[in-house]
């Protein structure tokens, strides 16, 4: 184990479980976005927590009948989800503010933010890689097409972004009373505008910085949803690496996380009584059920249903 306290490395003896591969990247940046990154500060517990956890409402004994994988595969599986409360994880995350905004969404976890009413914030602004630069979609109201906009209408919308955000920062040092390269003070015949007024000028786009902790159970609720491809991709971005980080961290409950959540389905009753007649023979309708036109569409699709037409009706 080591102690960051002070920035200084220093080796320390613990008796606490140590996951070898997550050491390897404690209090390492891992770049996101352009600007952005994620640190491991601290984690508690391991795969063998969430075991043990469990067993203590199993009673002794088990531990020969079920391998440690295979029971917690059981508990994510069943939606036993108490035992992995028990590992906890804390991050020091760099992001966009409108990311920050989506990800604070999650109210099951401790948070605090750095202040812009004490500091003053960096010149940093995320600014998007040109593929990444889409029209709204038509049919998601809170999303962007999956193609990007023709190159010269990105790059007037990339000098947009770039124009505002320098500018923005320009007047935010100005109402300071501050140097935008050196920080030395502009005028020191006057005082600046207070911090927490002058904040109100920067954009979503700007940058800030968060200590996040969280449990385990609560962390794996939030990767299902923002590692979607529903999510926004700035989001995902973060997603993604903190999935990497869990795999390091606790392996057993990322392979029954993949397996049993991330890359499941839920299907209705509906569904499931639909996949049964289906099962058995029988040429069903959409018509016969009580389901939607996209829970229909959606069922044929994970299923691969449309292309038996011999037994698949739609109309």
């Amino acid at each position: 184990m080591v102690d960051n306290t002070d920035n200084q490395v220093v080796a320390k003896q613990t008796l606490r479980p140590v996951v070898e591969n997550l050491e390897e990247i404690l209090y390492k940046q891992i770049p996101a976005l352009d600007h952005g990154f994620i640190r491991v500060i601290d984690y508690m517990g391991d795969d063998g927590a969430i075991v043990q956890a469990a067993r203590v409402s199993y009673g002794k004994g088990t531990k020969a009948v079920k391998k440690d994988e295979g029971l917690i595969k059981y508990l994510m599986r069943h939606n036993h989800t108490s035992p992995f409360e028990m590992c906890e994880i804390k991050l020091h995350v760099k992001m966009p503010i409108f990311v920050a905004r989506q990800w604070l969404r999650h109210r099951t976890a401790n948070i605090n933010e750095y202040s812009a009413r004490y500091s003053i914030l960096d010149n940093e602004f995320y600014i998007p890689e040109h593929q990444y630069i889409a029209a709204q979609s038509i049919q998601n109201k809170q999303g962007r097409r999956d193609s990007a906009l023709a190159e010269k209408e990105a790059a007037r919308i990339l000098h947009i972004l770039k124009e505002d955000s320098a500018l923005c920062y320009e007047h935010y040092c100005e109402m300071l009373n501050q140097n935008q390269s050196t920080g030395e003070i502009i005028d020191s015949n006057k005082n600046g505008v207070a911090r927490e007024i002058a904040r109100m000028n920067l954009t979503l786009n700007c940058y800030t910085q968060v200590y996040w902790k969280i449990d385990l159970n609560n962390l794996l609720h939030f990767l299902k949803l923002r590692s979607s491809p529903h999510a926004q991709f700035e989001i995902r971005m973060y997603a993604n690496i903190i999935l990497d980080i869990v795999k390091r961290w606790v392996p057993y409950v990322f392979s029954a996380f993949i397996d049993y959540k991330l890359n499941s389905y839920q299907i209705s009753a509906q569904g499931i009584i639909i996949l049964r007649e289906i099962l058995a023979g029988k040429k069903v309708l959409k018509e016969q059920y009580d389901i939607s036109i996209s829970e229909w569409n959606e069922l044929m699709k994970i299923f691969h249903l449309e292309e038996r037409k011999n037994w698949i009706n739609r109309e």
